[in-house]
């Protein structure tokens, strides 16, 4: 899926937040060149199955979700239990001994918490830990960038990809990219935005922007503090990697109830955050990499533990 990732079904992908799986419709999301379809079962049960129908490759996310829960195909009406992805029925063709292990979707094991629904390629694979409570604003963006492409925007220069209402990012960092408990983490020092009187260029960073990566999903904890290491935004951005070179971005953001300072308070008056839908391709093409040159060292080099140590246990 992503350029990094040595062993894919090991993995958990934030494919969708919470609400966006319903038992109304079901939805098509990509993990990588593949098409899974997501939906409820009738227990709220969170399903993913590739978006393929076996029988005549249909997309089962045109299909519908029936009262029992399981999904059936908009071309033939082919029926689909979501757990196992195995057959259940055929219209006009109601023995189940007509229906043999062959003629089964390819399933993917799911997971949801914090208000993310994750899914891995391992039917089998363990769960995840448990994440806590969903933060409360979210959205969902697709970015034309490859996965490794959004990463190392982030990393070089977050203005391309993200917005912080009141926050100006500067190319100054508090701490270099390093590895820190299995994470890549670095700080970024900011400004606030607006006029500045009388100079442009100020030498206090009256806040920053702290970045916390998982190595393989690039699932990312970003949190701004300000001067007195306050936090006063969260958020945890899921970039997954998609088809044709599209980065599938979800997120979800809470500001923090007390915000000391009339700058800090204006990240409340609209939407804190924002993951940007379009990419200045002029400035991308001429940013210099700078805290990304490091990072595919420091990735790889916890995928190649990770690695050894799974096959030592």
């Amino acid at each position: 899926m992503a350029e990094t990732n040595t062993n894919p079904q090991t993995l958990w992908w934030a494919v969708a937040r919470s609400e966006e799986v319903t038992n109304a419709k079901p939805i098509n999301v990509d993990l990588g060149d593949q098409p899974v379809v997501l939906w409820r079962d009738a227990d709220g049960v969170a399903r993913a199955l590739e978006d393929r129908c076996p029988h005549r490759r249909a997309p089962l996310s045109l299909g519908c979700v029936l009262g029992n829960g399981m999904i059936q195909c908009g071309y033939h009406g082919w029926t689909y239990e979501g757990e196992t992805g195995h057959l259940k029925d055929i219209p006009n063709l109601k023995s189940t001994q007509k229906f043999p292990p062959l003629y089964r979707a390819k399933s993917y094991a799911v997971a949801e918490s914090g208000g993310f629904v994750r899914i891995s390629e391992n039917p089998a694979a363990t769960q995840p830990a448990v994440i806590a409570a969903a933060l409360p604003l979210s959205g969902t963006e697709q970015v034309s960038l490859t996965h490794s492409e959004f990463l190392n925007a982030l990393y070089d220069d977050p203005a391309l990809v993200i917005a912080i209402r009141g926050v100006r990012f500067t190319p100054y960092l508090a701490t270099e990219l390093i590895e820190a408990n299995g994470r890549l983490v670095m700080e970024r020092n900011c400004q606030w935005a607006g006029p500045r009187w009388p100079a442009p260029f100020i030498p206090e960073f009256p806040a920053s922007l702290l970045i916390s990566t998982e190595p393989e999903t690039g699932e990312s904890k970003l949190i701004v503090r300000d001067a007195d290491f306050k936090e006063l935004l969260r958020v945890i951005l899921a970039p997954v990697p998609g088809s044709r070179g599209v980065t599938q971005v979800r997120w979800r953001a809470k500001l923090a109830s007390h915000r000391p300072g009339i700058m800090a308070k204006v990240m409340g008056t609209g939407a804190p955050f924002e993951i940007l839908s379009a990419v200045d391709g002029a400035a991308l093409r001429v940013l210099r990499p700078s805290v990304s040159v490091h990072a595919e060292a420091l990735r790889q080099g916890i995928i190649d533990r990770r690695t050894a140590s799974s096959q030592a246990a």
